[in-house]
This record gives structure tokens, sequence and C-alpha cells, in this order.
């Protein structure tokens, strides 16, 4: 399968300090990968220079043209939609504006109505919120939120960034659920920062491990899991 996009030799940087040294990964078209890693290795960041919100350099390549040159917006106007650490929530809006907003850089808004519906079928307490001022919904809530607004953007990709952060394991469980059938089914493909580890290889079929901002360890899920030592430093067991 050939991969959406492409990612060689990238470094990122806050002010005059290098958080990532040359990294490479891939993330298959259809595909979802994983960036795993221990607090502080460099996996927001990595979210965040693909997304432009860093200065950076090196080549990031998305469906084979580059795009480390480009801003923000006009990543996201290609397809590229990220649901940053915090969910990134507008809170005086009500849940309806808020995946309007999402809808707000497609090319192609004639169908945002059945978009609507499309993300209300995925997550039905936002149709019944829809109304509600975000900024009173539960964690889970503004979660479900965060992803629904990423998704009226039409994606091929969706950058995650710690997507279970703060949120009970039932709700964490329907969320990842709702993330396996939009890949499933929309073929969306995904690039996955997450604190649970087990849950993370269990949903991605890649993995790239980070330490100090260097890849150090890629592979399949199925590789990752059965590795004595990620199991013992990072699944406890």
């Amino acid at each position: 399968m050939s991969a959406l996009l492409e990612v060689k030799r990238l470094e990122a940087f806050y002010g005059g300090s290098r958080v990532l040294k040359e990294i490479g990964f891939d993330v298959v078209d259809g595909g979802i990968t994983t960036i795993l890693g221990a607090n502080g290795a460099g996996k927001t960041t990595t979210l965040r220079a693909v997304s432009a919100l860093v200065k950076t350099a090196g080549e990031i390549r998305f469906e084979g043209r580059r795009i480390d040159a480009l801003s923000t917006e006009k990543i996201a106007g290609l397809g590229i939609a990220h649901v940053p650490d915090g969910r990134g929530t507008l809170f005086n809006l009500t849940v309806e504006e808020n995946l309007r907003v999402g809808a707000y850089l497609r090319r192609d808004r004639r169908h945002a109505a059945a978009d609507f519906k499309r993300v209300y079928d995925y997550f039905p307490r936002l149709r019944e919120r829809s109304a509600q001022q975000a900024g009173t919904l539960s964690g889970g809530e503004q979660q479900m939120l965060a992803i629904g607004r990423a998704l009226m953007l039409r994606p091929k990709l969706l950058l995650l960034d710690e997507p279970s952060f703060g949120l009970a394991p039932l709700i964490i469980r329907e969320i990842f659920e709702i993330m396996r059938i939009i890949n499933a089914q929309e073929r969306v493909s995904i690039l996955l920062v997450e604190q649970n580890v087990s849950l993370a290889l269990e949903l991605a079929d890649h993995a790239y491990l980070l330490e100090t901002g260097r890849t150090v360890k890629s592979g399949t899920s199925a590789a990752f899991l059965n590795d004595e030592q990620i199991r013992r430093s990072y699944l406890g067991f």
C-alpha cells in the first residue's frame, strides 16, 4: 500500500531549542499509525510539525506533494485535520456552531448538511446537545465534539493527540471504537499520539517509538506487543 504521509529527517524547534532530531515515519493510505514514547519524547510536537504549528526543517509529503513550506490553513485545506491535546473546543459557541467551524476550510461545502447527520450518527449525544454551549459539555462530550469538528472537514488524514486523556474508561472505549469504524468504513487514515499504549497498539497497525526527539524503533503493532522490552517499559507486563 502507498504512503499517504511521508516524513523524512524532520526537525522541530521551539525558539532555539531543537525538539525533534531528524525523525522519519510514514502513514499508509487507509492505515492507522501510532507514535509512542515517554512524556517529553516529542510526540505532540510531531503532530504540531505536520500541521505547521512549529518551526521545522526536513521533508513532509502528503499524497506525494511537499507540504512543509505550507501554512497551517493550507495544510488543513488539503484534508489534514488536527485534533489537539486539550481538544480545542470553542467554549462560547454551541455544538452546532463548533461543527460549522470545522467545515469552514472545506473546498466543497455543498454536502455540509449530510455531514452534520454523519457526525451526529457517530456521536448521538452531540445531536442531543446541538444547541448547547460547548463549554458546558462533559470532557467526553468535548472530545466527541473535537473529533466531530475535524470530521466536518472531510479529512483524508486525522491527527489525534491524546484522545483518551482525562476520560472514563467506557467513554474511551466508545471513542476508539468509533475511530475504528471511521477508518474502516471511510478509509480516513489516522496518525495517533496516545498515552494508553495498549489501546493505541490495539487500534493501530503500525507504530513508531520516540525517545528524546529521535525515532528509535518502528514496526507493526503486533511486533511491538510481542517485544519484551516494550511490554515491560510501556505496558507493565
